[in-house]
């Protein structure tokens, strides 16, 4: 195996199976604590304090919420409901990205659609963030697909909600949840993604697809010995931070650009968040296990569903989008490739480059 191969290997290994719960901003509700320590399907937490990295709007109303997937696990989510409303509305779930939690950029992309007249759910995925599942920090390609219908769900029977018109927004990889829910879920009347990842392609085969089957051979190896040894701590054995996402005092000129994006989002005051897996903790040793071995978006052509796909120009992960628009097979589809956008760019609205009126001409034009 050639040198590059093996160290994008060591590199995609690290930064996707490396992760600690983290404690909610202010003091923890022991309440909620004793609950989840009872029954682990339940809440981590549910801060009623508004602890988030943007700041909160009066043009609409914010609750919290919380709701169980067909696995048991509850689910948090923060609810935003445009005010003065008139009649049901069209409503669209929100999560993303990969590693962040609802005080971040899923809340951001709510918020301001919330404000254009949609009711939004932005809500962390199962084992993460404030929604419940042990152990803490893990993904999966299955749950966190079903976590997307469980939203649908919840937004279905919602007395304001227009149950025929519900769609799904992923971000980064949670673009890649958003649209295999929706190749699966008929009620996902329009799916957008932003930034997206395919998350069983890059730890499968690296950046670029770089890493060859011999690297994905001592990958796996890698990743069952970790196993081994985190069966004797329940699976929950949690990787180091620092090889997850790179802190700003470590990086250097060798750190990839990419790195660096993620670092000067996550691990500054521009979008840290105590409880983000990105910001201060890392995945599960074995967290890639299921994700090398179990590929998303297998029946792409099948899709149905309007979609709109919006990457970024300079996004590292531009290909993540472009090969996902080709495959998919729905009639009303539509790429937008943003002119000089990083992959992070899209996170918030720093750079002024998320295009708001575009996602929310998509809902209103296929939401009815």
């Amino acid at each position: 195996m050639q040198r590059r191969t093996f160290l994008t290997s060591l590199a995609t290994a690290a930064f996707f199976s490396t992760i600690l719960t983290f404690p909610a901003q202010g003091k923890p509700n022991m309440n909620t604590a004793n609950t989840h320590a009872q029954n682990p399907t339940l809440p981590v937490s549910m801060v009623k304090e508004w602890d988030k990295i943007f700041p909160k709007s009066d043009k609409v109303t914010h609750q919290k919420v919380s709701f169980k997937n067909r696995y048991g696990i509850t689910l948090v989510g923060d609810l935003y409901i445009p005010k003065n409303i008139r009649g049901k509305l069209p409503a669209i779930a929100v999560s993303g990205p990969f590693g962040a939690v609802k005080e971040q950029s899923s809340g951001i992309y709510a918020q301001d659609l919330a404000e254009r007249g949609f009711i939004t759910l932005a809500f962390d995925g199962s084992y993460t963030g404030e929604s419940g599942g042990e152990p803490r920090n893990v993904a999966s390609p299955d749950i966190n697909t079903e976590d997307f219908s469980a939203a649908v769900d919840y937004l279905s029977n919602h007395d304001l909600v227009n149950q025929n018109a519900v769609g799904i927004l992923g971000i980064c990889g949670w673009g890649g949840f958003a649209l295999n829910a929706a190749i699966a879920d008929t009620r996902v009347k329009a799916v957008a993604v932003s930034t997206m990842y395919d998350m069983t392609r890059v730890m499968a085969k690296g950046y670029n697809d770089s890493v060859d089957a011999q690297g994905r051979l001592k990958m796996k190896q890698d990743l069952n010995t970790a196993r081994t040894a985190a069966f004797r701590n329940n699976h929950a054995d949690l990787g180091d931070p620092a090889l997850h996402l790179t802190p700003q005092e470590q990086i250097t000129a060798e750190t990839p650009q990419f790195v660096r994006e993620y670092s000067g989002f996550y691990k500054t005051k521009r979008g840290f968040h105590p409880r983000s897996i990105n910001s201060n903790s890392a995945w599960t040793t074995t967290n890639a296990l299921s994700f090398v071995n179990m590929p998303i978006l297998q029946y792409a052509a099948e899709m149905t569903s309007p979609a709109l796909v919006v990457h970024g120009g300079n996004a590292h992960s531009r290909y993540f989008g472009e090969d996902a628009f080709k495959a998919l097979g729905s009639k009303n589809k539509e790429l937008v490739i943003i002119p000089g956008a990083t992959h992070v760019d899209l996170y918030d609205k720093q750079s002024g480059k998320i295009p708001f009126d575009k996602f929310a001409a998509f809902y209103k034009a296929n939401l009815k």
